[in-house]
């Protein structure tokens, strides 16, 4: 609503070039042939960038996360998008998501670690859950991001999946001082 408003105000000239832009942008966009991440070329420029570790692989959920990941700027592996979670509820089944290209990277792209940094959800946890099955006697180390009590939370707000999350994923308190 904000936008149209603005726009309204705005000449037409200004208006009509604003849509041109989006129109351009729409059919320049693509999906990167390897990740699934946005992109204007076949390839996008984390996959292009050959400073990368290619052996370690983040699966996300959607372009969204990859932006978050890369925000941080504490993973310097490679991508794969998996365009949704399963989620029967919502009618999205392993057939619907980005699985069989994440399985034949795998198999082509000598990947040694997979990191899965899907939402700590029923929804995620079945798709981790279902990927592994699917990599059973691959030669791939499968972690996830690890889950827990955020900095400065406070335990009474927690809920048990995520305290009972927090407690069996305990680190030694010489590996959280020196880190």
């Amino acid at each position: 609503m904000r936008l149209v408003l603005h726009l309204i105000k705005q000449p037409a000239s200004d208006a009509m070039q604003f849509g041109a832009a989006i129109t351009q942008m729409r059919n320049e966009i693509k999906f990167c042939t390897r990740c699934h991440n946005i992109s204007d070329t076949d390839l996008c420029a984390i996959c292009k960038n050959t400073l990368r570790k290619t052996a370690l692989l983040c699966v996300v959920e959607n372009i969204r996360d990859v932006i978050a990941i890369e925000s941080t700027q504490q993973f310097n592996g490679i991508y794969h998008v998996l365009g949704g979670i399963i989620s029967p509820l919502d009618g999205i089944g392993p057939e619907q998501l980005n699985i069989t290209s994440l399985i034949d990277r795998i198999t082509n792209e000598h990947i040694e670690e997979i990191v899965f940094a899907l939402n700590p959800n029923i929804q995620g946890d079945t798709t981790v859950y279902y990927i592994a099955k699917k990599l059973k006697g691959k030669s791939v180390k499968i972690t996830t991001i690890a889950r827990g009590i955020a900095f400065g939370g406070e335990l009474e707000y927690a809920d048990e999946m995520t305290l009972a999350k927090s407690i069996s994923n305990r680190i030694p308190v010489e590996n959280y001082i020196t880190s």
